[in-house]
């Protein structure tokens, strides 16, 4: 079996997704239509941007829930306008934005933020707010990763599904942006991959 299937952007709204097939050994990247047509069960994880056609993968829900019945993992990016799964709520918009509000804070450890400075997730060139700037409200059962703020809005969450499957949800830009970076969130794709793709062990 195959470890990861990346999604690409919608053409024209996000570019190409950045070379990050050095820390997956057998990564598979799909136009973001053709995904209609894919297998997934030749796959563990499903990645999927920040832009994305939400309604066309709403009308694939019956296909992306059987693909994490079967135990696959979805890593989702962005904000949900549209709920496409059962276990997606609509994007919650901070109510204020400040410096504190923008504030990223480590709730639970996870593999694929080991070693992660959560500070460097607040900043990224000196600037806050590009990691998250509110929320995918959770299903009941998620654990929260990172908060938001005082509040803790939980901007990162996983859920493991009942009937199988688990969902990393991340409510910002692409995980995977941070590849290549000089500081520590340089950990994050390497170790993204490698949980998705069930080897965090």
């Amino acid at each position: 079996m195959a470890s990861c299937l990346f999604l690409k952007p919608i053409k024209g709204a996000g570019g190409d997704l950045p070379d990050i097939s050095g820390f997956v050994d057998d990564l598979d990247q799909i136009d973001h239509y053709a995904l209609e047509g894919a297998d997934l069960s030749a796959y563990r994880a499903l990645l999927v941007p920040a832009h994305l056609d939400q309604r066309y993968f709403g009308t694939l829900a019956g296909k992306i829930s059987a693909f994490l019945d079967g135990g696959g993992t979805l890593v989702f990016n962005g904000h949900v306008a549209w709920p496409m799964l059962p276990e997606f709520a609509p994007f919650v918009v901070l109510p204020k934005v400040t410096l504190a509000t923008l504030e990223v804070h480590r709730m639970t450890d996870h593999p694929v933020f080991a070693g992660v400075d959560a500070r460097e997730l607040t900043f990224r060139r000196g600037v806050a707010g590009f990691y998250a700037r509110g929320h995918n409200p959770p299903p009941p059962g998620a654990i929260p990763l990172h908060g938001l703020g005082p509040e803790r809005a939980p901007c990162d969450w996983l859920y493991h599904r009942p009937a199988g499957g688990r969902i990393l949800m991340h409510a910002g830009n692409d995980l995977w942006m941070y590849a290549g970076a000089s500081d520590t969130t340089a950990r994050i794709v390497p170790q993204l991959c490698r949980w998705a793709a069930g080897r965090e062990a």
